[in-house]
This record gives C-alpha cells, structure tokens and sequence, in this order.
C-alpha cells in the first residue's frame, strides 16, 4: 500500500470537472484508490463519493493506492491534485 499526504492545489478544489478528470485516470488503474479527508475515507474510483467529500483548495488530503500499480497511481494522481487550472 502506498499513501501520500497532498495540499489541493486545484484553484476551485476539486469540484465537478477535475472530479470527473481523477475518477477517470483513477479508474485506468487496477489498484484500489482512496481518498482520506480528516476521518473520511472516500472510494477514489467513485465520482459521487469525490463530490460528497467536497475537497477544497488547500485541504490536506492523503491519497491511498493498493495493489500492483500504486507507486504509478499516486503519481498520476496527484499531477491532477497539484495543477495549477
């Protein structure tokens, strides 16, 4: 299991459009991808779940991969959390 803690950088947080962008890279993987947001944990693959955890710029989050792609996961994940729109 690899977990990164992020600042969102994204300008409006990660609202609809960018919330559909991590749910469709996110889904490209096999592993398993979580959002963690205080005590919340979110499926990462889930764009209801991402909407609902409503993460807005400069939260902290820590991003969670498991299985046989995370290092490659996290990585791409979070590029999507850390641009600057």
């Amino acid at each position: 299991m690899e977990q990164k803690n992020i600042v969102v950088q994204l300008s409006q947080g990660l609202h609809a459009r960018p919330a559909a962008t991590f749910v469709k890279i996110a889904t490209s993987f096999a592993s398993e991808i979580k959002l963690l947001k205080k005590e919340k944990i979110v499926n990462g693959k889930s764009i209801m779940g991402i909407m609902a955890a409503a993460i807005a710029k400069g939260e902290e989050i820590t991003l969670i991969a498991d299985g046989v792609d995370e290092k490659e996961a996290i990585a791409a994940l979070e590029k999507i959390l850390l641009e600057q729109e």
